[in-house]
């Protein structure tokens, strides 16, 4: 039996639309590390400034071209994990 091998124009994605994600994907991570240092230190002012930071871009125009990930979800989803 053998695996399906997928074309290669259908493994291509937009370069732009790649780069879009790698933005959003290290706001996530970025957002989650500061949600933990939160957590374990909830008067830490750089976290607090972080989080602060990242949910403006979140909520921003820019975020938006970026992705159809609605940003508040996002957030939501993110402080649940």
């Amino acid at each position: 039996m053998s695996k399906y091998v997928p074309k290669a124009e259908e493994t291509k994605m937009d370069p732009w639309q790649s780069l879009a994600n790698a933005i959003v994907i290290s706001a996530a991570k970025d957002y989650r590390t500061a949600l933990r240092r939160l957590r374990r230190n909830p008067k830490n002012k750089t976290a607090l400034s972080e989080i602060a930071d990242l949910e403006r871009f979140f909520r921003s125009d820019w975020y938006a071209m970026l992705t159809n990930v609605p940003g508040e979800a996002l957030i939501r989803k993110l402080k649940e994990e």
